[in-house]
């Protein structure tokens, strides 16, 4: 069966028709409006071009960065308040699913990437900030609110820096690519060197994770630093979540991981691992990098319309 998988994000719009074995047989992107009817009208663009290329699409699975309910999206980075998407949206014979996208993620790992198979997993995403997508029993868990996943202000350090939100600590405060920016600079003005400085001016700069990726392989002592104490504090915060929820893998993805998840993965796994109130065996609690990169999110929103329209619930 196919079907129509949309990522609404706070930059870009992306979509793609996806068929059962979650291959990508169409796609196309443009840059995310903002207010509520330009974004419908590019939603139905976006439909209506996916319908003209494959008109036998079953439904429309639409990921969005922010609190979804039955009823209505919160998006702190589309600057929205309890909008009514499915319902401005609706497309009459075609239904339309919305999710949170690390939802959507998680559920396109679990049915075509790093957890294929399995049952039970955490979807962590790292980058501007730190989300979560949780399967339990091969469904989503949204929990009682739908706020479920929203972990990057798990406190794992009562000491730490001040994060955005009031609290000490918390992992995005800690290990967000936002977070790594804010310390590499805090070691430049400090009187340390790095390669940094001739990629980004540190006082009107943004660190990318390519740039993180090249002074690593350079070997810049400031980023290495920075990043292993950051994958340290990330190992920390995995190994907890693993105690709550008793997965059976732990998926990675995002922009930050992508980039230097070979340096940081190891690290993260070692960590996690000590921190376990049971012991377990790599081979019994894989933690991967994402396989299916950036299109897990509309992958996974493609399956859970399909899933919808065939009636089993997700």
């Amino acid at each position: 069966m196919l079907a129509i998988g949309i990522d609404l994000g706070g930059t870009n719009l992306r979509w793609c028709v996806v068929d059962g074995s979650g291959e990508i047989r169409h796609r196309g992107r443009r840059p995310s409006p903002k207010p509520v009817p330009q974004v419908v009208a590019a939603l139905r663009e976006a439909v209506a071009e996916c319908r003209e290329h494959f008109p036998e699409v079953a439904g429309v699975g639409l990921a969005v960065a922010g609190t979804v309910t039955e009823e209505s999206v919160s998006s702190v980075n589309l600057d929205w308040q309890e909008v009514p998407l499915a319902r401005e949206l609706a497309l009459g014979d075609l239904p339309v699913i919305v999710e949170n996208d690390m939802n959507a993620g998680a559920y396109g790992e679990m049915r075509f990437g790093g957890g294929r198979g399995l049952q039970n997993l955490i979807f962590l995403t790292v980058s501007t900030g730190i989300g979560a997508g949780i399967i339990v029993g091969g469904r989503i868990y949204r929990g009682a609110n739908g706020l479920a996943g929203e972990v990057g202000h798990t406190v794992v350090d009562l000491n730490g820096l001040l994060c955005g939100c009031g609290r000490r600590g918390c992992i995005e405060a800690l290990a967000s690519r936002t977070a790594i920016e804010r310390d590499i600079f805090g070691e430049i003005r400090g009187g340390r060197s790095s390669v940094i400085t001739g990629l980004v001016d540190p006082d009107s700069g943004l660190i990318t994770s390519g740039h993180l990726a090249q002074a690593l392989q350079e070997q810049d002592p400031v980023v290495t630093d920075v990043l292993e104490r950051a994958a340290y504090h990330l190992g920390i915060f995995t190994g907890s979540l693993v105690n709550v929820l008793d997965t059976e893998c732990v998926v990675y993805g995002g922009g930050l991981i992508e980039a230097c998840g070979e340096f940081m993965l190891p690290i993260i796994r070692e960590t996690a691992y000590r921190h376990l109130i049971r012991p377990v065996s790599p081979d019994k609690l894989p933690i991967l990098e994402a396989a299916l990169g950036d299109n897990a999110t509309v992958i996974g929103s493609a399956m859970l319309a399909s899933v919808e329209r065939l009636g089993n619930g997700s």
